[in-house]
C-alpha cells in the first residue's frame, strides 16, 4: 500500500501550484517597493513557504517561527507556545506570515499579538488553508489559498503524527 492510499485527494499538486502562483502575484502587487519578510510557521508551512517564495519576484528575506498548540493530538489544546523563535528582528519591516492552515484561529491570534510587540511596519497573513467552521476568533487573512470543510487534512507539509507531510497534494485522512 502506498502512503497516498490512506488519503482522499482534495487539491492536486497542479491545483496547489496554480493557486500559489496567483497568491504570489497578489503579494507582489501589494508589496512592490517594500522590504518584505516571509515568516513561515513551522513545521506545516515549510513547503508552502518554499514554493511561494520562489514565485514572488521581489527582494525578500525568509525566517521561521515554530509554534505548538497541538502536541501529539489532532485537536488544538488552545495553549500556544513558541518552540523556535525568529532569528532576526522585524522592527520596521513588512511581515507576511505564511501559515499552512488556520483552524480555530487561536494560534494565529497569539502569533499576531506576539509579532505586533516587535514593532513591524505591517503584518499580513497568507494561509494556504482555512476551516471557517472551526474558527473561534476572527483572523484577517489577506491571502488565502483554499477554504476546506471540517476534515483532518494532510499533505503538502501538513501532517498526522509527523506522517504524510511529503505528499505532493492536500487530502483528507481516511478513517481507519
Amino acid at each position: 500500500m502506498k502512503l497516498g492510499d490512506e488519503v482522499e485527494v482534495l487539491y492536486t499538486q497542479q491545483q496547489i501550484a496554480g493557486r500559489v502562483r496567483e497568491l504570489a502575484a497578489e503579494i507582489e502587487r501589494d508589496h512592490r517597493g517594500k522590504e518584505l519578510v516571509l515568516v513561515g510557521v513551522l513545521k506545516g508551512a515549510f513547503m508552502f513557504v518554499s514554493d511561494l517564495a520562489r514565485q514572488i519576484d521581489l527582494p525578500l528575506s525568509i525566517d521561521f517561527i515554530g509554534l505548538s498548540s497541538y502536541g501529539e493530538e489532532s485537536e488544538s489544546s488552545g495553549v500556544v507556545k513558541i518552540t523556535s523563535d525568529l532569528t532576526r528582528p522585524i522592527e520596521g519591516k513588512h511581515v507576511l506570515i505564511v501559515e499552512d492552515i488556520v483552524d480555530t484561529g487561536l494560534t494565529m491570534r497569539y502569533l499576531l499579538d506576539n509579532l505586533s510587540t516587535r514593532r513591524p511596519s505591517s503584518v499580513k497573513i497568507c494561509a494556504l488553508l482555512q476551516k471557517p467552521s472551526r474558527l473561534r476568533t476572527r483572523i484577517p487573512i489577506q491571502y488565502l489559498g483554499f477554504t476546506v470543510p471540517d476534515l483532518f487534512v494532510v499533505g503538502y507539509g501538513l501532517d498526522s503524527g509527523e506522517k504524510f507531510r511529503n505528499l505532493p497534494f492536500i487530502g483528507a485522512a481516511k478513517k481507519a
